[in-house]
């Protein structure tokens, strides 16, 4: 059959050709979890490493109710063999007293079934009783310090990652709770923000700074730079989030004008 004078099939395919070209800068993302997210993957040494920290502070908060996370996340590893990933993070979660919460949690390995880590009850109230998300009342403009470290107690042949928060501006520290896996180290360092608003919705940015870790020697250790990672069009990611650069950190943005390529590297502030 024709049309135009184009065979029907031929049409459909270039018309799908063409709208898979065009930007994403509205709509739904079209990723398999329904968020756009998009990623800074730290340049540190491959050395085993016993701590990570960054310091996140929300500038522009979310003016919907739509879930927002933003977290620092590492593998747990035992020498080359890795045993899942872990991310500590504030959420903008309608779920939750005043739509702000705290949620440290992880999954196994990507080769076995991607069930969630189990951990140590939290002393932080959850009206969702969520083991991994808990109720914190974080507010716009403060730094908030989360860091990843060895906790104390685990079940036998686990180790205990303890993920902590800190209010830099009261200087008040809490511990969100202890993850258990069996991995003896944490590797692959990235902080990341996960949208899972309409492309459109009005923007919302983030800072990251202070990013820093620890070796299994002691040895302290700083990104001088971090490779940027856009869930890709074809994944469903929205065309609109970016990332730059300010005298403090590095920012990362939601509904604007996409300024730095995907897998652009830039240097850390600082």
């Amino acid at each position: 059959m024709l049309f135009g004078g184009f065979p029907v099939r031929d049409l459909i395919r270039r018309i799908g050709t063409l709208l898979a070209s065009r930007e994403r800068t509205s709509g739904e993302p079209h990723s398999p979890n329904g968020a756009s997210s998009f990623h800074l993957v730290w340049t540190v040494p491959q050395a085993p490493l016993k701590s990570v920290a960054a310091t996140l502070e929300v500038l522009e908060p979310p003016a919907n109710r739509r879930l927002y996370f933003w977290a620092l996340q590492v593998s747990f590893a035992e020498e080359r063999r890795l045993h899942g990933a872990g991310h500590i993070g504030l959420q903008w979660n309608r779920r939750h007293p005043g739509s702000t919460a705290v949620n440290w949690g992880g999954y196994g390995p990507s080769s076995a079934r991607r069930s969630l880590l189990s951990g140590s009850e939290s002393a932080l109230p959850s009206v969702r009783n969520d083991p991994n998300t808990r109720d914190y009342a974080w507010k716009p403009g403060h730094r908030y310090r989360l860091a990843i470290m060895e906790g104390d107690r685990a079940p036998d042949g686990l180790i205990a990652w303890r993920g902590t928060l800190t209010d830099l501006e009261s200087g008040t520290e809490i511990v969100v709770r202890d993850l258990y896996s069996p991995g003896r180290h944490l590797t692959a360092p990235v902080v990341w923000s996960e949208v899972f608003a309409r492309c459109e919705q009005p923007t919302v940015t983030v800072r990251w700074s202070d990013l820093t870790a620890v070796t299994a020697t002691g040895e302290e250790i700083r990104p001088r730079s971090v490779r940027v990672n856009y869930q890709s069009r074809a994944d469903g990611g929205c065309d609109n989030t970016s990332v730059a650069l300010d005298e403090l950190g590095i920012l990362q943005t939601t509904c604007t004008r996409r300024q730095v390529p995907q897998g652009a590297t830039l240097p850390v502030p600082g």
